[in-house]
């Protein structure tokens, strides 16, 4: 399966990206918001994992356009964030997510929640 990891900090990145190789996917990076619409555009990934507080386009706005698209309601989007009040999960759900994380989170546990949407 092919996964965007849409992240501008890089300790995440890296590890994600480490662990989702490891577990068999192809994974594509975008460090903003401009970035990741251009690579979902370009090579539709089958799940993206969006942070919200990204430069030049914020994860809500992203997953609005995503969702937006034709091609876009098939691709499963993860928000991750550190903004964990219930108002900025519905905020995120509500722009389209299919699941909100909250940061910090252990990876193990978002690996499985990846596999969990990519099975469904």
């Amino acid at each position: 399966m092919r996964i965007l990891i849409a992240d501008d900090e890089p300790n995440i990145v890296t590890a994600l990206e480490f662990l989702l190789h490891k577990s068999g996917h192809e994974v594509e990076i975008a460090r903003n918001g401009e970035e990741a619409l251009a690579l979902i555009e370009s090579n539709a990934p089958d799940l993206v994992l969006l942070d919200v507080m990204m430069p030049l386009r914020n994860g809500y706005e992203v997953c609005r356009q995503i969702r937006g698209r034709a091609q876009g309601r098939r691709i499963k989007i993860l928000m991750l964030s550190a903004k964990g009040s219930e108002a900025d999960m519905q905020k995120g759900l509500e722009a389209g997510a299919d699941l909100y994380v909250t940061k910090p989170f252990s990876t193990r546990e978002l690996v499985d929640k990846i596999n969990g949407l990519l099975a469904s």
